[in-house]
């Protein structure tokens, strides 16, 4: 009996370590669900973005819990870091985090701020601005809200994604007036209007030169 009792406990045991092991994968599944075929983005690099946002958060929570708040936005596998740590050595840290993930991104540009974690106030107020400024994307016609990745830190507008110079100088403008805005920068992969990747459901990924601007 209870050599039975033992093999049904291990057997428990393994079973949750295996869901412990899955876990990330379905997460995973459940967000790529969401993809959209009028991305400029493959379905694979879709994928993948959602894979590295969700591993490095999940990495970074582990190993510094509530002593950071950082945001990870993968377009591209570009990565952009945002939020703010306590000093210049977790900085370099999470960073690092980052850049040894399995799926490692193309690029990366580090805006974490050194400093106290954003209150909730704030925080909420940039959920404001980035809902703001998509919905002034679809209204301005000139840029689709569909290739342009808003991210708002501290007031400050990130603005990701792969398009033409008068597509990005568009969506700058309409970041630049929207109200409460204080700053724009611009995280783009430049292309041609002739390029195949500047197209709905393109899968290239050659073509497109990432930059990170002030």
């Amino acid at each position: 009996m209870n050599a039975m009792r033992t093999a049904t406990v291990a057997g428990a045991l393994g079973a949750m370590a295996l869901l412990g092991a899955c876990v990330e994968m379905a997460a995973i599944g459940v967000g790529a669900a969401v993809i959209s075929v009028h991305d400029r983005r493959s379905t694979g690099t879709q994928v993948e973005d959602e894979a590295i946002e969700l591993r490095a958060s999940n990495r970074i929570r582990d190993r510094f819990g509530d002593r950071v708040h950082v945001n990870v936005t993968s377009y591209n596998r570009i990565v952009l870091l945002t939020g703010e740590v306590p000093d210049a050595q977790t900085r370099e840290a999470v960073e690092r985090i980052v850049l040894d993930l399995p799926n490692r991104p193309r690029a990366l540009t580090n805006e974490l701020r050194v400093g106290a974690p954003s209150s909730l106030q704030s925080r909420a107020n940039d959920s404001f601005i980035t809902g703001k400024v998509k919905a002034r994307l679809v209204d301005s016609r000139q840029v689709s809200a569909l290739h342009v990745k808003v991210v708002t830190e501290a007031a400050v507008v990130y603005l990701m994604g792969i398009v033409t110079e008068a597509e990005a100088n568009a969506a700058v403008e309409v970041a630049r007036t929207t109200g409460g805005v204080a700053k724009v920068v611009k995280v783009f992969e430049y292309c041609k209007p002739t390029d195949e990747i500047c197209r709905p459901q393109a899968s290239a990924e050659a073509g497109a030169k990432p930059a990170a601007e002030r």
